[in-house]
């Protein structure tokens, strides 16, 4: 019983550190995001300019 306990815990507690990662991978994304529209902020995006 002790073992399936054992087991089980280092299972949640790997799943806890994927979740933590996720949330960062996640914050870091919207950063990206908010720097790439920082970015084009005021230039002209029309199809002629690319």
């Amino acid at each position: 019983m002790t073992t399936i306990a054992r087991a089980l815990s280092r299972v949640f507690i790997t799943i806890n550190d994927i979740e933590v990662l996720k949330q960062l991978v996640l914050f870091a994304a919207a950063g990206l995001l908010v720097s790439v529209l920082m970015m084009t902020y005021g230039l002209d995006l029309s199809p002629g300019f690319f």
